[in-house]
This record gives structure tokens, C-alpha cells and sequence, in this order.
């Protein structure tokens, strides 16, 4: 069960001419404009610091958005050099300390607001998952930078929570959002304090131990409400419901499950803990095959953005917040890293290309925090059951947690895109871009030319420094039923495979690898138990889903029947967005205006109107007007 490595992101440069758009934009627009608005959070730390007076402004995690910002600063800065970028880095950090307590402690809501609060409310407070979101940030820094400051900042709050949470009083106590966990894992692995990786791992098992410790937390003097919500708690909102090496099934508040999935996965392989790793596979199974949304999206439900049952997937009301995206790609990433299994890749592929993209405008100034697959604006009224769902991407919220998110997960696409073994490497997505890396004891250049996934030919050039031997393993995406394989052009035809990674076991030396795989339109259905989409079909082509959209199409979308025979593919080239493969479909239209309009119900049906439908990638919808958008559609066999 020895982990495979993400590649430095000083190792690795993109250059692909699908994702350049979103991670030129990174740099260039997102960081920029997230700064603008993070006023009400740099406040915070210097009347925490004492150099200004002032009230608490904000939610009581708004540190975390700071925290986030300078994650995607510093993947950012492993793509590109900024000088005043950094020295801005630089300064945040200095404020951080600034507002650092002497014993260690960072966080501005209970510093300003709460000070004897402080550890009293661990199911609201959010101080923990505060706490593992400046840990993250700063390991990220020093990995890029090489500069220790902010690792030593954050280092002296562990040394803090440690501390802490090992004394008789808290000695039950977990985090009510986990995040802390991969945060300790991570400063563990950079500074090599086993009392990190043990805190970790102490806050995992703790979980769902009986009595319950948020049930008790909420009897003791000390706490104070934050969020009226939260009254008649729910354990297995924050998957406190059952010890997690019981869980199997992925359950509450989709980001909090999605984060502790991940640690789980991360003290899994340090401990080589095949117990707790089969865990994992249990959960991930579950939420890959009853509980997750064709376009990579989880937690349908708009109430506590949570996870419901199985097959419980409406598309009008679902919620797929971006981050809970995000965290199943990040889990997904670590099972691929462990098991060597390239199915756990194909999800975080279906995720990044979608549910991620579409949670941010082709502007890189506006976001979505939900992502529907269908979408009807005049219904999405304040104040119903429908107001968390967002026709038109927003420029920020007063919960701000997805734009950094997004921002951060696009400037580090190569610690997903690529792997290393001690002499191989792994290629798990067609992202163009260079390698320079060490594989069994040489310096290797790969380079990586693609089109993917507009096209399906990939050329992966290899150059040792000198002649070597080493192993190259390729993904072959699950969806892909035809490719071949070339070497210096030349077929290969005994091809080992395994767990969906062709491996290749040879000696390079200035070696092209040319990769064609088969990409076409395809339509899919639903298994049967998801009763939203009955009857209903969805079109995708290679990792991409499609919708329709108002502009394209007309008004009530519902109405639409296509003729899944009739489908085709064209490039287009679109003043909007950009080079686009859309595919097209005839079909019928129910005409509304052959009805009664005075008429609400009667006994005679409407008439039909044939028309040609036009499907767009989802990740792009809403990017030129707004309007009704829709995923799955109705089938027109079907009908007859």
C-alpha cells in the first residue's frame, strides 16, 4: 500500500489548451479580484493584532477565506513568478502572526468576539477547521517558496491543539467541521512531528464514539449557540453517527464527509492501515454509484447541504456545492495515489471537468455555489425551497468559501494531472504542459501535447538526460472502448494493463508516446431507482456532460424529446466561449402555445413541433445570457 507522490508543482508546467483559459485566469483575474474582498477578513486580523480598533465582521470561519487566498497564491506562484504577489503573501502572513495569541492560538472571531469561548463550541466554532485551513495554506507556501515562516506560525497553534486536546477536559473532543485532519497530516509531512500525525489520527478515531461528544458539548454552561440551525442537532449531519471505521455509507454535510474521507485516506496509508482503507473503499463506493450526480456533483440536498439516501438525486433543487466537489476530488486523489487504481481517477476527472468548471464564470470574477443540472430562473425565489439555487453565477458571498477553493484547486491541476513512483510515473489526465523529474535516479523531460478532451490524440514526448529504463503509466479513461498506442510510430500491440493503467516498462530515450483514444457522443441513462430521471436521457462525450440551454433552444426546456439517434458533433468556434465541441439532436418541442392559455388543466394534450436541440458543455452554461438550462431530457422513444 506504498502512496504514490503528487509531483512538486515546481516540477510540473501546464500548457493545455482546454484548461490554459481557467488557469491563466488564476493568476491574472481570480486572485486579484478575491483580494478586493477580502477586506472584511484582513480587518479582522489587525484589530486581532491590536493595530486597529473595531468590531468582528464576517462569519465566524471568515479567517479561513484569508487562508484559502494564499493556498492558490502559492500554487500560483509555482506556475508564475510574481515578485509583488509574493511580497503581498509575505505581508498576509506577518498580519497572521501579528493576530497569533502567545500561546499559539489564531483565530480572529473568538480573539475579538469570544475570548473565554475559546475550544467551549467545537460543533459551530469552526476554530478547528479554521486551524487546518492556515495549516494547509502554509505548507503549500514553504513547498513552493521554500520560506518556513508560515509553517513555523501554524506550527506553534498545533503544538497548541495538541496540547490541548490531550488534557482530561477535551480529551473527547472533535472537530464539528473536519479539515484539521489533513491539515495536521500535511505540516506532519513537512516537519516530520509524529505528534501531528498522532492528533490526526486521535481525532478520526474519536468520532461517533458513544456519548455523543456534540450532544454533551451542547449541556456544559460554556456554550453559546452560533447557529439557530443547529438546534435540534443531527449527528450524522457532521458524520458523528457511528465510529468511522463502522461508516459505509457517505452521510450529512457533504464537504465536512468529503474532508474527513480524505484524512481517513491519508492515516490509511501512513499507518498502513488496510482496516481503515477498506473503509474507504466501502464509502466510496457507495457514493459513486447511488449518491453522486452525472456531472460530479454530491450532497443533493439544499437543507444542510447535505447527503440524503440512496438514488435521492433531483435536478431543480440539487445543491452540489462546488467545495463538496472539490473534496471528492482531492478523496479521489488519495484513493488513486494509494490503490493504483485508475477508476478513482475517472470520478475526480468527471468532477474537475465539470462540477469545478462550471462553478466558475469563463470571466473568473463570478461563481457558482450550487450547481443544479436543471434550471428554471423565475422559479428560484428568495424565501422557498428553491432559493439556494443561483441562475446567474455571483460575484462573492457572505459565505465565501468555493471561489478560493476553485481558485486553489485550478493553480494545483498537476498534483492531480501526475504521480510518481520511485522509478515511474503516472499520467492520470491528458493535461498538456511539461514534467522536468527524477525517475530511478535520472533526470527526466516529459512533455505532454494535447487537445484533450476536444480530441483524443495525445503525445507524450520522454527525454532522459541520458538512456534509462523506467516504468510510464497511462490512464485509459473507463469510457473509452477503442485506442492504440504508438512508440517513435510504431503500433504497440502487447500492451499490459492494469486497473485501468496501461503500463509501459521500457528503455527512453528521446521516446514519443502517441495515445488515440476513441471519443464520441454518448447517451446515458439513469440507473432505474432515480426517479428524477425516468424516461430521461443525458448526453456526454468524453469526461464532458451536456445541457441545453435557453439561448439555444427556447423557453420551457421540459418540454423537450429528442431523437437519441439523430445525435452528431460539431466544432464550433464561439464568441463567448471560446473553441467548442457542441452536439445536436432533432426531436419534438411540446408547443405550449397551442394551449388554452386561461386553461391550467384540460383533456386535450398539446400539439407537438419538431425541432432541432443544441447541447453545450454544462461547465459552460450561464456564460453568455441567463436563462433556463437543463441536463437530463426527455427521450423521444419513449414516448411512443
Amino acid at each position: 500500500m506504498r502512496r504514490l507522490e503528487s509531483i512538486s508543482l515546481k516540477e510540473v508546467s501546464v500548457d493545455d489548451g482546454f484548461f490554459n483559459r481557467y488557469t491563466s485566469l488564476v493568476a491574472d483575474v481570480m486572485i486579484p479580484e478575491q483580494w478586493s474582498h477580502l477586506e472584511d477578513c484582513i480587518t479582522n486580523f489587525k484589530i486581532a493584532a491590536g493595530q486597529k480598533e473595531g468590531e468582528y465582521r464576517g462569519v465566524v470561519f471568515q479567517d479561513t477565506d484569508l487562508a484559502k487566498w494564499l493556498e492558490a497564491v502559492a500554487y500560483s506562484l509555482a506556475n508564475k513568478k510574481d515578485e509583488m504577489l509574493e511580497q503581498r503573501a509575505d505581508e498576509m502572513i506577518e498580519l497572521i502572526a501579528a493576530a497569533q495569541q502567545p500561546d499559539g492560538y489564531i483565530n480572529t472571531y473568538f480573539t475579538i468576539v469570544n475570548p473565554k469561548g475559546r475550544f467551549t463550541n467545537l460543533r459551530e466554532g469552526h476554530e478547528l477547521y479554521t486551524a487546518g485551513h492556515l495549516m494547509e495554506a502554509a505548507v503549500a507556501y514553504y513547498s513552493v517558496t521554500g520560506k518556513k515562516r508560515f509553517v513555523e506560525i501554524v506550527s506553534g497553534f498545533a503544538d497548541l491543539i495538541c496540547e490541548v486536546f490531550m488534557e482530561e477536559e477535551r480529551k473527547d473532543g472533535v472537530p464539528g467541521h473536519q479539515e484539521i485532519e489533513i491539515g495536521l497530516y500535511r505540516l506532519y509531512r513537512v516537519t516530520g512531528r509524529e505528534t501531528y500525525l498522532n492528533m490526526a489520527r486521535e481525532f478520526l478515531e474519536r468520532r461517533g464514539r458513544t456519548p455523543n461528544y456534540f450532544l454533551q458539548e451542547e449541556k456544559r454552561e460554556s456554550f453559546q449557540r452560533i447557529f439557530p440551525e443547529f438546534d435540534h442537532y443531527d449527528i450524522m449531519y457532521a458524520q458523528s453517527h457511528l465510529p468511522v471505521r463502522e461508516q459505509t455509507t457517505a452521510e450529512g454535510h457533504a464537504v465536512r464527509a468529503t474532508y474527513m474521507y480524505c484524512a481517513m485516506a491519508d492515516i490509511a496509508s501512513e499507518y498502513q492501515d488496510e482496516e481503515l482503507l477498506s473503509t474507504c473503499e466501502e464509502i466510496w463506493k457507495n457514493m459513486v454509484t447511488r449518491r453522486i450526480y452525472l456531472t460530479g456533483g454530491i450532497g443533493s440536498s439544499g437543507i444542510l447541504e447535505r447527503f440524503t439516501c440512496d438514488y435521492d438525486l433531483p435536478n431543480h433543487s440539487n445543491y452540489s456545492e462546488s467545495c463538496a466537489t472539490i473534496g471528492l476530488a482531492l478523496f479521489g486523489r488519495r484513493m488513486a495515489q494509494i490503490t493504483r487504481d485508475a477508476s478513482y481517477m475517472d470520478v475526480v476527472e468527471l468532477a474537475l471537468y465539470n462540477t469545478l468548471l462550471s462553478g466558475v464564470g469563463i470571466d473568473g470574477k463570478s461563481f457558482f455555489y450550487v450547481n443544479p443540472l436543471e434550471v428554471w430562473p423565475e422559479s428560484c425565489m428568495e424565501r422557498t425551497s428553491m432559493e439556494h439555487v443561483k441562475p446567474v453565477r455571483q460575484k462573492w458571498f457572505s459565505v465565501a468559501c468555493c471561489p478560493p477553493n476553485i481558485a486553489r484547486t485550478l493553480a494545483s491541476l498537476g498534483e492531480y494531472g501526475f504521480f510518481k513512483g520511485e522509478d515511474s510515473l503516472w499520467i492520470n489526465l491528458f493535461i498538456g504542459g511539461s514534467i522536468k523529474t527524477e525517475l530511478a535516479g535520472e533526470e527526466f523531460r516529459i512533455k505532454i501535447t494535447s487537445n484533450y478532451p476536444n480530441d483524443g490524440r495525445i503525445e507524450i514526448n520522454v527525454s532522459p538526460r541520458q538512456k534509462k529504463r523506467a516504468k510510464i503509466a497511462i490512464r485509459i479513461p473507463g469510457y473509452v472502448k477503442k485506442y492504440k498506442i504508438y512508440q517513435d510510430g510504431k503500433a504497440m500491440d502487447k500492451i499490459e494493463t492494469r486497473k485501468g493503467y496501461v503500463m509501459l516498462d521500457t528503455e527512453f530515450d528521446d521516446t514519443k508516446i502517441c495515445l488515440d483514444l476513441e471519443i464520441k457522443p454518448r447517451v446515458m441513462y439513469a440507473n432505474p431507482l432515480v426517479r428524477a430521471d425516468i424516461g430521461k436521457v443525458a448526453l456526454m462525450r468524453g469526461p464532458v456532460c451536456y445541457c441545453l440551454e435557453e439561448i439555444d433552444n427556447g423557453r420551457n426546456l421540459p418540454a423537450a424529446y429528442i431523437d437519441t439517434a439523430s445525435i452528431r458533433e460539431e466544432r464550433i468556434q464561439d464568441e463567448r466561449l471560446g473553441e467548442v465541441i457542441r452536439l445536436t439532436a432533432t426531436g419534438e418541442k411540446v408547443d405550449w402555445q397551442t394551449w388554452n392559455q386561461d386553461l391550467l388543466y384540460g383533456e386535450e394534450k398539446a400539439g407537438m413541433t419538431a425541432q432541432e436541440f443544441t447541447f453545450v458543455p454544462y461547465a459552460y452554461w450561464g456564460n453568455r445570457s441567463p436563462g433556463e438550462m437543463m441536463v437530463w431530457v426527455r427521450n423521444k422513444l419513449v414516448m411512443r
